[in-house]
């Protein structure tokens, strides 16, 4: 029988074939922690197994959402992860590294692994064929301790991208006008697996956008076929082995059926306080912005960056806005500096932070004044979400960021190219 991608890859690990709807208990390959939810989840393991890790070199925890930590409670949340790792033997990532998910793929994920995390955007994994996605601190405790857990198989929606990416669209608009469509619950534990010619057309890190995302229409994964792309990046990582083909069935059954036709896209804006309430920027064009936040595991790759630069380079920042840029791990960072981009993001009056979430999470790094605005290339808005429900979060593509930068409001990018 025609399989979709979630069924291949829950059907492999089962070690029989799996339809949607169907209850199953499979090994995982990959486990993250961060150190926002990390230490619930190390604690639930201390009370079903004790201290240990049924896959420690599989089992990966990060320091990034408050790294450098800010306070002392954090610091010793931070404390308890680096034990736990070098008891268990598993691997840590500390306050250096960067975003959970941005390094997990860079060094770990690959074509029909299962990833779970305790942190909602794991689904960018989907990006490389895995079948990578969040869930509760307890759920990911007993995957640490025991190395697999249950799934209720995803439906599948396909979403198939056509058409002509237009100058100064990107993948965040598209997926900004996806969710918009959808709704935040219009795709509740589903499978969202993306095809299409430009898909195909879309580099790696434009890819990771969109399946990071995919959550924020309430998605349980968000899947890509792999494939040529798939394979280069994988080989830059120094994994090139652990490519593999993989795609969908053809007479895969899908629940519903989105074709997109991208040529028809104009730069998008998430607007306070959901994720799917989103407009053209023609629409709220003129809305002041007081911080530009450049960075996340949504929109903080090199790629990113030089999206930004291009617009910005030999220019200075509007006077009254501030620019906060967090690149997401460190291997972007030191290409960032090796390229030139951290000098050019210096001189246009940018303040450049270490790895991390950073201004993200409003832990610290950039938290907002009331009655601030602020347009960040992340991946949520919600009241509060960057430290201060007084202030409005906007979303955007890297070049709607660096627009705003330069005018001081909301401005559509095309003008800037």
């Amino acid at each position: 029988m025609a399989l979709t991608l979630s069924e291949k890859i829950l059907s492999e690990h089962a070690g029989r074939e799996v339809r949607a709807g169907e209850l199953v208990v499979v090994p995982v390959d990959l486990v993250l922690t961060q150190d926002g939810t990390g230490p619930l989840a190390v604690r639930q393991v201390e009370k079903m197994a004790g201290r240990k890790a049924a896959n420690p070199a599989g089992t990966v925890m990060f320091l990034d959402h408050a790294a450098p930590s800010p306070r002392k409670e954090l610091s010793n949340d931070h404390q308890l992860l680096r034990e736990f790792a070098a008891q268990v033997g598993a691997q840590l990532c500390d306050i250096e590294a960067g975003v959970c998910h941005q390094v997990i793929n860079e060094q770990h994920v690959y074509p029909g692994a299962i990833l779970v995390g305790s942190d909602s955007h794991t689904c960018m994994g989907g990006a490389l064929g895995a079948f990578a996605t969040g869930m509760g601190s307890t759920d990911v405790a007993v995957a640490i301790a025991f190395g697999k857990t249950w799934f209720r198989v995803p439906e599948s929606f396909r979403v198939k991208l056509t058409g002509q990416w237009p100058a100064g669209v990107f993948s965040k608009d598209f997926i900004l006008a996806l969710i918009c469509q959808l709704g935040a619950d219009g795709a509740n534990y589903i499978a969202l697996e993306f095809t299409g010619p430009a898909l195909t057309r879309l580099s790696q890190s434009e890819r990771f956008v969109i399946a990071n995302m995919s959550v924020e229409a309430g998605a349980k994964v968000g899947l890509m076929a792999t494939d040529k792309v798939t394979k280069r990046y994988l080989e830059k990582a120094g994994r090139g082995e652990k490519f593999r083909e993989l795609k969908p069935d053809a007479g895969a059954k899908y629940e519903r059926k989105l074709d997109f036709d991208v040529s028809t896209l104009s730069p998008m804006i998430a607007c306070p306080h959901t994720v799917d309430n989103v407009k053209p920027v023609k629409d709220v064009a003129g809305t002041p912005i007081h911080q530009v936040f450049m960075g996340s595991c949504t929109n903080g790759r090199l790629e990113d960056l030089e999206v930004f630069t291009r617009i910005v380079a030999g220019k200075s920042r509007h006077k009254r806005t501030r620019v906060i840029v967090t690149p997401a791990s460190r291997d972007v960072y030191k290409a960032a500096v090796k390229k030139g981009v951290i000098e050019k993001l210096l001189d246009f009056g940018a303040s450049v932070n270490t790895p991390g979430c950073g201004a993200c999470v409003g832990v610290h790094g950039g938290i907002l004044g009331d009655g601030e605005n602020c347009l960040a290339t992340t991946n949520r808005n919600f009241k509060g979400r960057m430290g201060n429900p007084e202030a409005g979060i906007y979303l955007g593509s890297p070049a709607s960021a660096a627009a705003a930068a330069l005018a001081g409001e909301i401005a559509d990018p095309r003008e800037f190219f």
